[in-house]
């Protein structure tokens, strides 16, 4: 084994085992977030292992994870079934959370951020561009990665790593929850994200709250429509 140069810092790789649970975790979570699997399916252990070619510990570990996370759901004598999307009720709740916390971060952001934030959340915005005007359902899905991305930018720039958290817990309903409903919601976000970049990168905390409860008052209204018409 060759010595390791002296003046170079230690590399710490992660071992093959975790790689293969992060993987497994990524590929069931991916599934589930994209609609790919129906809400109510049954989710067979042995099933995934043969298809993802893997042992079943991994999976069994993959689906704890996205049980905690809320993407499935554990039943007696059922084993695991894909959660249900939000309701009416539950999405309301989860907007009034929401207004309750990034409102607020935003503010902080414009008083905190770093200009690293600020590039990043800049570039988060520009990201959106391409698939605004797609119709695809890969073009919402690279603008819906790019939504998440905006948003827990803004939360960790908020110097609360509280609110940072909690919203990324609950980032996977949010996100599973917009990419079955997109009835056109990109293109009318674009012009809502650059305003509430445009304000963080003005340190203005009046404009970044006001600006980011507006977003997010905005898009309940959009996808409570969209809910009724699906």
């Amino acid at each position: 084994m060759r010595d390791q140069d002296p003046g170079q810092a230690p590399t710490l790789r992660p071992a093959p085992r975790l790689m293969l649970r992060e993987s497994v975790y990524e590929s069931l979570k991916r599934l589930l977030m994209d609609n790919a699997l129906e809400p109510g399916t049954r989710l067979s252990i042995d099933g995934l292992a043969r298809e993802l070619q893997v042992s079943q510990t991994p999976v069994r570990e993959a689906l704890f994870r996205c049980e905690a996370e809320g993407l499935v759901v554990r039943r007696p004598n059922a084993g695991y079934l894909v959660a249900p999307l939000l309701g009416r009720d539950a999405l309301l709740d989860l907007y009034d959370l929401r207004l309750l916390l990034e409102p607020t971060a935003a503010a902080r952001a414009a008083a905190n951020a770093t200009e690293r934030d600020r590039e990043d959340i800049d570039d988060a915005v520009r990201a959106m561009a391409p698939a605004v005007h797609g119709d695809s359902y890969q073009a919402y899905r690279e603008f819906a990665e790019e939504d998440a991305k905006l948003h827990g930018t803004i939360a960790n720039a908020s110097g609360n790593p509280l609110i940072a958290e909690t919203l990324d817990r609950l980032r996977a309903h949010i996100h599973s929850y917009r990419l079955y409903f997109r009835h056109g919601i990109a293109e009318v976000t674009a012009g809502e994200h650059q305003a509430i970049s445009d304000m963080i990168r003005d340190h203005d905390q009046t404009g970044a709250e006001q600006a980011m409860r507006i977003h997010l008052e905005n898009s309940r209204i959009r996808l409570l429509a969209a809910y009724d018409q699906d």
